[in-house]
């Protein structure tokens, strides 16, 4: 395939190139396309194309990618698709870039199967948390066109996305959790709670909508106009805990970093700590969470009490995934030795200590 230079800030609409296979009778299934391609490229090479999704500002998860491709020798290419590809750094980066319709949208998911089929896409990495449910309930869907979606399944997916069933999850699991309930106004007892409270959107993400309340007065009833969430404000430290999981949904790594400082929602300074309780929950997780696939992450509070509190899970790359690849975690990697039918390195022998600290760059076009 010919890939579209965006030197000329010009991007692809899916639907020039969308494919329906029932009506073209000569199109080649995508194992052949595969071989083919393999085939004219350098024998030593593997040839792979990826897709990533919402990317977005991901950059630095496509930069991972691509130093691990090199170091595997693979001859990588990188597909981006976003709403808006031509305002978008990591779409201007990408060796091709697509512009797709919102992922709450009925046509989203035949875009990215369209562009999938037409690019002989082997691996599709989602990055936003309002389109992983749609894509989770359509892999089977991809896999008959040889494209396998770096994914959990729908029902981990609908889980992680829903803060008051994770903690109801995870407290019947054992794992600790803030006390955390459903925010109704009328019967909210303030006298109940010790305060302050952390109010939250039961659904969302990037810390949108999350507030501290420090006394009930200065609850914002007139701004809380959807499903929100009370839950208890634990001090401390503040966690992410990267994971992986194989194609046997097996956990081969737990790496935490303390976020050290936080930018809308994203840490901006971290650094990996092991912390043998944190790691333990990962393992329990294992155990529980309904078919677990791919780079996943939770968010927990370490208190100065030995306390710990699980708040969150996210059924994707967490935005600080880099910090985790820096210091040995390379979930990228994996991922692509899995699809390249090589044997995979996953480990745990990721390095404590290692600081990231981020800074702001820019694509000119």
């Amino acid at each position: 395939m010919q890939w579209q230079s965006l030197s000329q800030k010009s991007f692809r609409h899916e639907a020039s190139i969308a494919v329906d296979a029932a009506r073209s009778p000569v199109r080649e299934q995508p194992a052949t396309i595969w071989e083919r391609r393999r085939a004219a490229a350098d024998p030593a090479r593997r040839k792979l194309t990826i897709l990533i999704s919402s990317a977005g500002r991901r950059v630095g998860l496509m930069e991972c990618f691509r130093s691990d491709a090199a170091e595997l020798d693979i001859d990588l290419d990188i597909i981006a698709i976003d709403v808006l590809p031509d305002i978008s750094p990591a779409c201007h980066l990408a060796n091709a870039a697509f512009s797709v319709p919102p992922c709450t949208a009925q046509d989203f998911v035949d875009s990215v199967h369209s562009i999938c089929f037409a690019n002989a896409v082997e691996l599709v990495v989602p990055t936003i948390d309002p389109e992983l449910d749609v894509l989770s309930r359509h892999k089977s869907r991809f896999a008959e066109i040889g494209t396998e979606l770096a994914l959990s399944s729908p029902g981990l997916v609908r889980l992680a996305s829903d803060k008051l069933e994770t903690a109801h999850f995870l407290a019947a699991a054992g794992i600790p959790v803030p006390r955390t309930a459903a925010f109704n106004r009328e019967i909210f007892d303030a006298a109940d709670w010790k305060w302050p409270l952390i109010l939250k959107p039961r659904i969302g993400s990037a810390s949108r909508g999350a507030m501290v309340v420090n006394c009930p007065e200065a609850v914002p009833h007139s701004q809380i106009a959807e499903d929100y969430i009370v839950q208890e404000y634990m001090r401390g430290e503040e966690y992410t805990v990267n994971v992986f999981f194989d194609r046997q949904e097996q956990l081969c790594c737990a790496i935490p970093h303390v976020r050290r400082e936080v930018r809308a929602g994203e840490v901006s300074k971290g650094t990996t700590r092991r912390h043998a309780r944190l790691e333990r929950i990962a393992h329990r997780l294992a155990e529980v969470l309904p078919s677990p696939r791919g780079a996943l992450c939770f968010q927990a509070i370490a208190t100065d009490d030995e306390r710990v509190g699980i708040f969150e899970i996210n059924a994707r790359f967490g935005g600080g995934f880099p910090l985790a690849h820096a210091a040995g975690a390379r979930f990228s990697q994996w991922l692509l030795q899995e699809a390249a039918g090589l044997p995979s390195a996953a480990n745990n022998a990721w390095r404590e200590g290692v600081t990231m600290l981020r800074y702001d760059a820019a694509v000119f076009c």
